[in-house]
């Protein structure tokens, strides 16, 4: 019958439960019919009848004795007097069971066979060395009935229920053993999934946070940096050019402006503010250019090949590619031009960012100096990480006094090319 131990093995097959308890009703009534037709006017007929009604009430009454001794615990279920033991309430119904069999087979041999489903029933409630005591005790006990049930001696009687009871045994302890195997196994799977998906969380956290440091490093710092220079020029000419101060000043509102529309959508998740607004990446990148344009500065915007939709992602990282570079030039290079080129290669866009400014060595590591990829903010790692981040190369150019070149090349698939 259903038990603690039962319960606590999810891998019992509710078949072969169904199968024991129809195969004990079974033999019980099958005896009890033999007996009935054999032996109905024996004087402990009506013992032997009220014997079989209360074996078979107390073997219905299992099911609700296992969910009282029980306590679930998520998955697992814990016997209430610890882990691994049999409640008293449920040995106490197991000893009335055993009781009631042994009684009833003293009285009428018969009923020795509803042992066989009862091997089952102590082997899940008991602990295994308890359990293979008492089902030694029942076969001794089944053979000693069947044996006076004969009145001789005969091996068949001692080689089957022994061989009955080693099977039974047996067949149990593999399925025990398949279920703890199979137990296990789930739980390493659960363990092995739930340290999969914080592996993955923790992954996406790192990449978000690289991210948004490059989105605040290509947007926000950026915006505020030529502010700052902006309004450190305007100061310094403040008493001597006051047109010219005034344009400074003007200069640094509008970007001021702009770095808010850009905070807005940045906290939205939104694609950067100069896509937004329509025209796709060519008319992003002549936007840029031309904002980037000064007295002392001269940026150009050209687009060869035949402008084709581009993945809105791929167009957010070039654009912000393109913002980075220029800031480089505009705080590191002293340049007098500089050029943005936008290429489509069918599939591969490239975009080149050059400028006539003092140049630096590529080889230097980052940090030292001040060219682009100097001390000052991401630079050209902060290039480089998007540019891989698209499966694409990042080359650089430049030597001391030549200029610099940074040449990022994307490849499209074909799928892409039409993504929204």
């Amino acid at each position: 019958m259903p038990s603690s131990r039962a319960a606590a093995e999810p891998g019992d097959a509710p078949w072969l439960a169904i199968v024991i308890h129809l195969t004990f009703f079974l033999l019980l009534g099958s005896a009890l019919t033999r007996y009935v037709q054999r032996h109905i006017d024996s004087p402990d007929a009506a013992a032997v009848l009220a014997l079989a009604g209360v074996l078979a009430l107390l073997y219905v009454l299992g099911p609700a004795v296992g969910r009282l001794a029980v306590v679930p615990e998520r998955t697992a279920v814990r016997f209430s007097h610890g882990p691994g033991r049999p409640p008293a309430r449920h040995l106490l119904w197991l000893g009335a069971v055993v009781a009631a069999w042994a009684v009833l087979v003293a009285l009428a041999p018969s009923f020795s066979w509803c042992a066989v489903p009862l091997f089952y029933t102590a082997l899940r409630t008991l602990p295994p060395l308890a359990a293979y005591v008492l089902v030694t005790a029942f076969t001794g006990y089944v053979i000693l009935a069947q044996l006076r049930l004969a009145h001789r001696f005969d091996v068949d009687l001692v080689a089957g229920p022994a061989a009955v009871a080693a099977l039974a045994t047996a067949v149990f302890a593999f399925m025990d053993r398949q279920s703890a195997r199979q137990a296990a196994l789930i739980g390493d799977l659960v363990r092995a999934r739930r340290e999969l998906a914080a592996t993955e969380r923790r992954e996406g956290t790192l990449a978000e946070r690289q991210r948004l440091s490059m989105e605040i490093h290509d947007t926000l710092a950026q915006g505020l940096s030529s502010q700052r220079m902006l309004l450190q020029a305007a100061d310094r000419v403040w008493d001597d050019d006051p047109a010219r101060a005034r344009t400074h000043v003007r200069t640094a509102a509008s970007i001021a402006e702009r770095n808010l529309a850009e905070a807005r959508r940045f906290v939205h998740d939104l694609a950067p503010a100069d896509l937004a607004a329509g025209g796709g990446l060519p008319e992003a990148l002549r936007g840029l250019a031309a904002r980037e344009s000064t007295a002392a500065r001269t940026v150009e915007c050209h687009v060869d090949g035949e402008p084709g939709p581009l993945p809105d992602r791929v167009q957010s990282a070039l654009l912000r590619i393109a913002q980075g570079a220029l800031a480089n030039v505009r705080e590191h290079s002293g340049a007098s031009r500089a050029a943005l080129t936008l290429t489509y290669l069918g599939d591969e866009i490239r975009l080149d960012v050059a400028d006539d400014g003092r140049g630096f060595d590529p080889s230097r590591p980052a940090g030292a100096g001040t060219g682009p990829g100097g001390a000052r903010g991401h630079g050209l790692p902060a290039i480089r990480a998007r540019v891989e981040q698209l499966g694409g190369t990042l080359t650089v150019e430049s030597a001391p006094g030549d200029g610099t070149v940074v040449s990022a090349a994307v490849p499209l698939r074909t799928e892409e090319a039409g993504a929204p």
